[in-house]
């Protein structure tokens, strides 16, 4: 035990050294601006990962570090609740320091653990709750309702996805004969009315913006094509897979599904609880990829209770598998960390994607801000969210950033003054002109801009000289460090 602890703690501070060398990809500098402006909803995920940034950068200052610091502290916490969520269900098995062991083996956890985004939140909610419900297992003691619902309604502040985690309670209270006797106790109740309270901000939210998140999360649950169609299917296991490394991956299929039948044989209501937190997720995601695609971090929430089932049940065939499988995907995840902050390997963009997100921003804001002041232009403007973002983080101090974009109506956010001249930089994978009223294409003196790592291209961008003006659509002067 004192041997894991210390492996954890060793691992906790790699990633700690990782998240303050790693540069911050598009989406986490978005989220920083989310972090400067707290509100109960945003167009696109709930405020946890906000209220995360602004705790992290009130320890550790607005920089890299700080942005990112409660992620890998709060998977650390999380990975001890799992292990003792493990050991709660089988006291007898003891598979606790396992569980975690290919919880952390994931890159969904090892890579995507360091990043500022809505998923590290929700892992780390989801996980205390399934915790709570292992105590409750456990210990016959009601009071855990309580704890599972507060839990539930903070992973619900993290990620709309997190309304699995409740779909798999009433699940297993369906599935499990133990359970039912829960349906008359007033605990379980109580458990989801404080759920539904935490969350109702977010309601409350949404009912005063037209609906806004809901709407837009909930477009993207249905299907994109008519009919069935295996064209996602491949993609979604092939990704799986990969994300969740190989081995691991393979070990959490047979123990889930080792796990689905010891409770359609015997009833175990500890199998049961597993089964319904990983089962009906699977299969929402697996319908879904019938006819749209689902992005490789949405099953995330899946692999707790699964890597539970693979320590727990994975059949005598296969344990031999389990050193190999959390070594290789740790020995993947320091590969990733090493590509990611120094880029040895002189991979394209196709190949990189840690180029594709995380490569050049420094340079490319140093050259944006050259063109900026030989055009003399007041302030930088971008349409991408993320792109404005990264300039607002990265651009010389008293620089005003100009983000454009209907979603910018739903933040208190100050409007840019009439009458001032800027330069608006785009995507030249964008393939439509601006939306800004009047822009008109620039030259740039050293020619096209471009954000490159170590001389290899990521992207390159259009320039544009634009003015605000009183008609200009939704537009907001972003929060500078």
């Amino acid at each position: 035990m004192r041997g894991w602890a210390l492996a954890l703690a060793g691992l906790t501070t790699l990633r700690l050294v990782v998240a303050g060398v790693v540069p911050l990809a598009p989406d986490e500098a978005y989220y920083r601006v989310w972090s400067r402006v707290i509100q109960a909803g945003y167009l696109d995920h709930p405020p946890m990962v906000a209220l995360f940034i602004r705790a992290g950068t009130l320890l550790a200052g607005e920089g890299t570090f700080g942005i990112r610091l409660m992620g890998p502290l709060g998977l650390a916490v999380a990975s001890v609740l799992l292990a003792r969520a493990a050991d709660a269900l089988f006291p007898d098995r003891r598979p606790g320091i396992w569980a975690a062991v290919l919880f952390n083996a994931t890159l969904l956890v090892g890579v995507g653990g360091i990043l500022a985004t809505p998923d590290t939140p929700l892992l780390v909610f989801w996980v205390a709750a399934l915790w709570a419900l292992a105590r409750l297992h456990a210990t016959g003691d009601g009071r855990w309702w309580l704890a599972f619902g507060l839990l539930a309604g903070l992973a619900l502040l993290s990620k709309y996805t997190a309304v699995l985690l409740g779909a798999g309670a009433v699940a297993w209270l369906l599935a499990s004969r133990p359970a039912w006797r829960w349906w008359r106790d007033w605990r379980l109740h109580a458990g989801g009315a404080l759920a539904a309270l935490v969350f109702l901000p977010v309601v409350l939210w949404n009912a005063a913006h037209g609906w806004a998140s809901f709407a837009k999360q909930g477009g993207r649950a249905g299907t994109d094509e008519a009919g069935f169609t295996l064209r996602f299917l491949g993609e979604l296991v092939a990704g799986q897979a990969g994300l969740a490394t190989p081995g691991v991956f393979v070990l959490c299929v047979a123990g889930g599904g080792v796990a689905a039948m010891a409770w359609a044989r015997r009833g175990d209501a500890a199998a049961a609880l597993l089964a319904a937190m990983v089962l009906p997720g699977a299969a929402l995601f697996l319908w879904q990829a019938t006819g749209s695609r689902v992005q490789g971090n949405w099953p995330a929430i899946l692999y707790p209770a699964a890597c539970i089932a693979a320590a727990a049940y994975c059949p005598p065939s296969l344990l031999r598998w389990r050193r190999p499988a959390a070594a290789l995907g740790l020995a993947l995840a320091l590969g990733a960390y090493v590509q990611a902050a120094f880029a040895p390997l002189p991979l394209s963009r196709r190949q990189d994607p840690t180029l594709a997100r995380l490569g050049g921003w420094d340079e490319f804001a140093a050259q944006v801000e050259r063109e900026r002041r030989r055009i003399g232009a007041a302030f930088v403007a971008a349409e991408e969210y993320g792109l404005a973002s990264q300039l607002a983080l990265r651009l010389p101090a008293g620089v005003p950033v100009v983000a454009l974009h209907h979603r910018w109506a739903l933040f208190d956010l100050p409007r840019p003054a009439p009458g001032a001249a800027g330069l608006l930089v785009q995507s030249e994978r964008r393939d439509s002109a601006p939306d800004w009223p009047g822009a008109e294409p620039l030259l740039p003196a050293e020619g096209p801009l471009r954000r490159s790592r170590r001389g290899i291209e990521a992207e390159r961008y259009r320039a544009f000289r634009v003015a605000t003006v009183p008609d200009l659509p939704p537009a907001a002067v972003l929060p500078r460090p």
